[in-house]
């Protein structure tokens, strides 16, 4: 004999079913709302941040023929002011180099001696030993004269600083010493004097 088989309704088994559904929708709602919750808020904002380079420019007075003298002679002597300018809105520090010609091979160049001052009250041959201050005494010209500072970066001895928009007033002095011989006779070298500047600011 076959045992009768049991059934259960449809209807019982979904109910709890329909019930966790609801609870988990409440839930999700419930959440929803809590992540959804607006607040009150204010912003501001810093414009017009500008940033401008400075510029560093030095410029000499005169730029050519400082110390010129045709017909030179044993112990002569000749002295000429140089303006040394900072056209640029930075501080500067700057050096000055020689560089002398030798065309006709006789090595005049050798024997011009050089001598720079700052602070030179009258600078001319026989004011140039009255006041101011030495920054370089009785060097060759030579081939190629460190004439004060060093051109490398950084600073360095002999550098001289220079605020924007400011000068300076250096007195050179050539003289060609009584000692020099007859081999220099009728002899020429020509001198160019460079001065290379850089930024101080970090540096």
């Amino acid at each position: 004999m076959t045992a009768p088989t049991l059934s259960v309704s449809a209807p019982r088994r979904a109910r709890p079913l329909l019930a966790l559904a609801a609870v988990a929708l409440a839930i999700t709602s419930l959440g929803a709302g809590v992540f959804s919750m607006a607040y009150f808020t204010s912003s501001a904002s810093v414009d017009a941040n500008t940033f401008t380079t400075g510029t560093i420019v030095i410029t000499t007075s005169p730029t050519t023929a400082l110390v010129t003298f045709s017909n030179m002679m044993p112990g002569d002597t000749v002295t000429a002011p140089l303006t040394v300018n900072n056209d640029g809105s930075a501080q500067l520090r700057y050096a000055a180099t020689a560089a002398s010609t030798d065309v006709d091979g006789k090595h005049l160049r050798t024997q011009l001696m050089l001598t720079v001052k700052s602070g030179v009250t009258t600078c001319t041959n026989a004011g140039f030993g009255s006041s101011g201050t030495v920054i370089r005494t009785s060097v060759a010209l030579g081939a190629t004269t460190t004439v004060f500072g060093d051109v490398a970066t950084g600073a360095q001895t002999g550098d001289r600083n220079l605020n924007g928009s400011s000068n300076e007033v250096l007195c050179f002095q050539v003289n060609l010493p009584g000692a020099t011989g007859n081999a220099y006779q009728a002899s020429t070298t020509t001198t160019t004097f460079t001065f290379d500047a850089e930024q101080t600011a970090n540096n």
